[in-house]
């Protein structure tokens, strides 16, 4: 038996599948998920989740924030946005990333800061996923 595993946005089902384990970033830090895992609730970061398959490939998703519930080796991860590695551009990311960090460099204000980290988080996210990806 493997875990079930469905990722939902606002939009869109990005995932919906069965795995072997799972890594999810959670805001207190990465958290693994075997079978037979106890009952949680978490909140999530923004990260990368990684989904290993039947095969011991792993699959990567770009997380930005929500949660997720484990019971019974049903995983749901409820997001306010997510990308697979697959729909992620490297050129563009790369970009986004470059102009993030110095929008994070020329923030003056604590706002400027706080949103130019947020903007920051989400392009690092971008990035490592598709870093992550099996080429």
């Amino acid at each position: 038996m493997s875990l079930r595993i469905r990722v939902i946005a606002p939009d869109r089902t990005v995932w919906d599948g069965t795995g072997q384990e799972i890594i999810l970033p959670s805001t207190t830090g990465l958290m693994g998920i075997l079978k037979g895992h106890a009952p949680l609730l978490t909140a999530l970061d923004i990260g990368t989740l990684r989904i290993r398959n039947e095969g011991g490939d792993w699959s990567p998703i770009a997380l930005m924030g929500g949660f997720a519930e484990i019971e019974n080796n049903q995983i749901t991860i409820l997001v306010n946005e997510a990308q697979k590695a697959s729909d992620i551009d490297a050129e563009e990311a790369d970009k986004t990333l470059a102009e993030a960090t110095a929008r994070m460099n020329s923030a003056s204000t604590k706002k400027e800061k706080i949103e130019a980290n947020l903007v920051l988080k989400r392009a690092r996210a971008r990035v490592q996923t598709k870093s992550l990806e099996k080429v």
